[in-house]
């Protein structure tokens, strides 16, 4: 099977984007699963360096949670969580790669950093079952991503702050609702876009 053939075949529901880059073999899909893995964590460090300061909240706006979305949607459930995993451990040991160039375990938005890992679990068990082929569907994977995100980021922002869970929910989750939206705005257009493209050109 072609190349050109193989990436046609893939199009279909259950696969996702990286599934399209062709491996002749079982060692060299484990290299390229093994370079998207790299690369998705580097791009989850490059995104949480775009980062603005939020008054009030210990939380910036970044591009983090974002890229972390993406790579889940795109690398799938195990490999979008071994990136964000990655990502996760070099951080906590000490890589300047968290938000605002930071790093270690005693940040109170570690919790957002963990929820990512899950949320890239969910995200790309969504998109293997077709949640990011249409505007509509990558709204609703986007969202259930972002849901796990402060499902476990707010409550460890409370138990780490001191905050009541009122107060983190004001603090690191409405903030950022309409940032989110723009993001899950985008994410409606570049993952079908990409899907599109990918048809075409099989």
């Amino acid at each position: 099977m072609s190349a050109l053939t193989s990436a046609a075949a893939t199009t279909r529901p259950g696969a996702v984007l990286a599934d399209l880059l062709p491996a002749a073999t079982a060692t060299r899909a484990r290299v390229r699963d093994a370079a998207l893995v790299a690369g998705g964590a580097a791009l989850t460090g490059i995104a949480a360096q775009i980062a603005v300061p939020v008054p009030g909240s210990p939380v910036p706006v970044t591009g983090q949670t974002f890229a972390a979305l993406l790579v889940g949607a795109g690398l799938g459930a195990r490999r979008g969580f071994l990136a964000l995993a990655l990502y996760a451990a070099a951080g906590m040991a000490g890589m300047p790669w968290f938000a605002e160039a930071s790093a270690g375990v005693g940040m109170p938005t570690l919790g957002y950093v963990l929820g990512m890992m899950l949320a890239a679990v969910v995200v790309g068990s969504l998109a293997r079952r077709g949640g990011d082929r249409g505007a509509l569907r990558t709204a609703g994977t986007m969202a259930a991503g972002l849901a796990v995100v402060y499902a476990v980021g707010v409550p460890y922002l409370a138990l780490s702050t001191g905050m009541s869970l009122g107060e983190a929910v004001a603090a690191g989750l409405v903030p950022f609702l309409i940032g989110d939206a723009l993001k899950a705005a985008l994410a409606m257009g570049a993952l079908p876009t990409a899907w599109k493209l990918a048809g075409r050109k099989g």
